[in-house]
This record gives structure tokens, C-alpha cells and sequence, in this order.
């Protein structure tokens, strides 16, 4: 993995537990807190998915790039 995408992945996960830890901390209703752990953890799945599938179709379009250099 190279160095920026580690940084990156290491930025996402500090700004997830942050909001994480912002969103337990304050002062809401129990009801409510949950009801935003579980909109966050749709938006963080949905992003995952959607960075899978980027990184899926990179991937793919490299290996057709050296596919056609052997050719």
C-alpha cells in the first residue's frame, strides 16, 4: 500500500471514531443517539461499498493495461 493511501485510510478511520465518540458524548436521548449511530453506519457502509467498487474497477483496469502489454 503506498504511503498517501495509508495516510488516507488512516484520516477516514480518525474522522469515523470521531464522530463516533462526538455523536456518544452528547447530550441526546438514548432514542436519538442510536437513531444517528445507525444513519452514520449506513453513510460509512455505503461509502465502503462504494470505495470497494472504485478500487475493484482500478484494478480490473490495470490488469487489462498489462494484459495489453504482453500482447
Amino acid at each position: 500500500m503506498k504511503n498517501s493511501s495509508k495516510i488516507l485510510v488512516a484520516l477516514a478511520i480518525g474522522a469515523v471514531a470521531g464522530a463516533i465518540a462526538g455523536i456518544l458524548f452528547a447530550p441526546d436521548k438514548g432514542t436519538e443517539t442510536r437513531r444517528k449511530l445507525s444513519e452514520e453506519g449506513k453513510k460509512m457502509a455505503e461509502g465502503l461499498k462504494n470505495q470497494c467498487c472504485k478500487a475493484t474497477d482500478n484494478l480490473k483496469k490495470e490488469m487489462e493495461e498489462a494484459g495489453n502489454g504482453f500482447a
